[in-house]
């Protein structure tokens, strides 16, 4: 199980719009509403996890990410956040713009595919990598799109994406000084903040 970066909320301003795409449980949301009081919606598509929300007084929509925000307004939100999602969507690029689209920053997480255990697993066993950060074989895995910090800095560009902010943390949501060195290589899970280029 991947916590939430101690990250995510030093990047939300109090009293905001905050938008959680694949919200899960609502636990990311609940934390946000107490501590900066946002005005806080999540989507997500599992119904139980949808019960879950409601329990903790978190308004949530069920809505299939892979069909878009064409129900939001252009800047309807301050914040767009997505925590360990883009992986598991069909089209993460479109998914991306979309967040900016409605939003005027967006926090996106994910787990580093080119951390250092994925590629000795890879490397030295010849098959993909299973582990607490990619815990499901390829066969069964939502994971249907992986990358890494390269790769997901090189789809901003394309889409002409700033880059805000850059942090990484362990499976424990929390920093360590070599993931801050070598992200690339020693991050477990990705953490950014970003906005659209003027």
């Amino acid at each position: 199980m991947i916590s939430h970066s101690h990250q995510i909320p030093t990047w939300v301003t109090n009293n905001t719009r905050v938008l959680d795409l694949g919200c899960g449980n609502g636990d990311l949301l609940a934390q946000l509403v107490n501590s900066h009081q946002i005005d806080a919606l999540g989507l997500e598509l599992d119904p139980e996890k949808i019960a879950k929300c409601l329990d903790q007084g978190i308004s949530v929509i069920q809505q299939d990410l892979n069909s878009g925000l064409s129900n939001f307004n252009d800047q309807q939100f301050d914040t767009v956040i997505m925590t360990q999602t883009l992986q598991a969507i069909r089209r993460p690029d479109l998914v991306m713009s979309e967040m900016l689209r409605v939003g005027r920053e967006a926090i996106v997480t994910f787990p580093n595919f080119a951390y250092i255990r994925n590629r000795m697993q890879l490397g030295l066993s010849g098959h993909m990598p299973v582990n607490p950060q990619l815990p499901n074989p390829w066969y069964d895995t939502p994971n249907i799109h992986l990358s890494t910090f390269h790769d997901f800095e090189e789809l901003c560009r394309t889409l002409t994406i700033q880059i805000l902010d850059r942090d990484t943390s362990n499976l424990s949501g929390k920093r360590t000084w070599l993931g801050k060195v070598w992200p690339n290589l020693f991050g477990e899970v990705a953490v950014y903040r970003l906005t659209k280029e003027a």
